[in-house]
């Protein structure tokens, strides 16, 4: 098996959905022991420093519109958030906050996810 260099790793974990990085997390841990999020917290203050001085460090992913490929889009809705199938399709149909506290890439990357499904979503 070839071994991935630390970009291709970066790369393919840019491809995956927020649902398959949690699995990912989730066999990490259950594999070498290892939490992830516990090194991420010896790290945050820095980035937050960082963050402060280039402008919002989060943001929230607001729906306005879910578009014509409404299904797509309740599908995207569950898979990023984890809620049931009601609770999806209340926020296609209605709007609202599909995620709160989102580094600005992340919700760039989850907005791309969204208009490309044909919905409409604004970073507040």
């Amino acid at each position: 098996m070839a071994k991935l260099t630390k970009e291709e790793f970066i790369k393919s974990l840019n491809e995956m959905t927020m649902l398959e990085i949690k699995e990912l997390i989730d066999a990490l841990k259950e594999t070498y022991g290892v939490d992830p999020s516990s090194v991420a917290v010896a790290v945050a203050p820095v980035a937050t420093e960082a963050a402060e001085s280039t402008g919002p460090a989060t943001v929230d992913l607001v729906l306005t519109a879910a578009g014509v490929n409404k299904i797509q889009v309740i599908k995207l809705i569950r898979d990023i958030t984890g809620l049931g199938l009601k609770e999806a399709k209340d926020i296609a149909d209605n709007g609202g906050a599909i995620k709160e506290d989102l580094s600005v890439e992340e919700a760039n990357q989850i907005k791309a996810q969204f208009e490309e499904a044909g919905a409409t979503v604004e970073l507040k």
